[in-house]
């Protein structure tokens, strides 16, 4: 379970100070699948960032299970990030002078996994693992980051508006195989979006407006990524 209580965060300096998060707490469970809607601005990438590691909060405590990251210090966190988590952007991040194999292998290798290249087969990208990004669309290069991210076989996997750069058709056939993943692999997804369509995807929806959740709904019939609006 990711258990947050009153978590504070703010960016500038004294009369530059803005304040992004005000005292957010929430519960996440194993397993699920959480979608968490903002518009630009609402402080859901921060706090996303923030439960995922990747930032420090001011105040407050992130705990997986019994491990407060909040405590941790800068390299047992680096730590934590690579044992735990997962990472899907929806800039993809991809080394330029890596192929899609070596891309994907370096998410692979922290797991010790060696059937990555299955990973890269249902993602499409088979008959380019010898590619290098400059030479992907922006539709397949984002296959390639879901492909590195769930390699590294994450336990919790987050993703920051994943289909945002995507066509409809590539975009639905990312999120298929991301929950297909999920169901079979029981790991717990974290996405933020300002699509309200996938949150019909998702267990569990949190709506966060001006660095406070405003709302937190279960979906009692979920939706597939081809039965979605667009």
């Amino acid at each position: 379970m990711i258990e947050v209580k009153d978590i504070t965060k703010s960016y500038g300096t004294k009369e530059n100070k803005q304040q992004v998060l005000k005292g957010i707490s929430l519960k996440i469970e194993d397993g699920e699948f959480a979608v968490i809607l903002g518009a630009s601005g609402s402080g859901k990438s921060t706090f996303l960032n923030v439960v995922s590691g990747l930032e420090r909060a001011d105040s407050g405590t992130v705990c997986y299970d019994d491990v407060d990251i909040t405590k941790l210090s800068d390299n047992k966190l680096t730590a934590f990030r690579k044992e735990t988590v997962g990472f899907i952007f929806q800039q993809y991040y991809l080394l330029p002078n890596m192929t899609v194999e070596k891309n994907v292998r370096m998410g692979a290798e922290l797991a010790s996994n060696k059937e990555y290249k299955e990973i890269i087969n249902e993602v499409g990208l088979s008959d380019k693992l010898k590619k290098y990004p400059s030479e992907l669309s922006g539709g397949e290069q984002q296959r390639v980051s879901v492909a590195r991210a769930l390699a590294k076989k994450p336990k919790v996997l987050f993703l920051d508006e994943p289909t945002g750069a995507l066509d409809e058709d590539t975009g639905r056939q990312v999120l298929d195989y991301i929950a297909k993943l999920y169901k079979e692999s029981d790991f717990t997804v974290v996405m933020i979006t300002h699509n309200q369509n996938i949150a019909d995807m998702a267990d569990t929806v949190i709506r966060i407006n001006s660095g406070r959740i405003v709302d937190i709904s279960k979906n009692e019939v979920k939706k597939t990524a081809y039965e979605i609006g667009w």
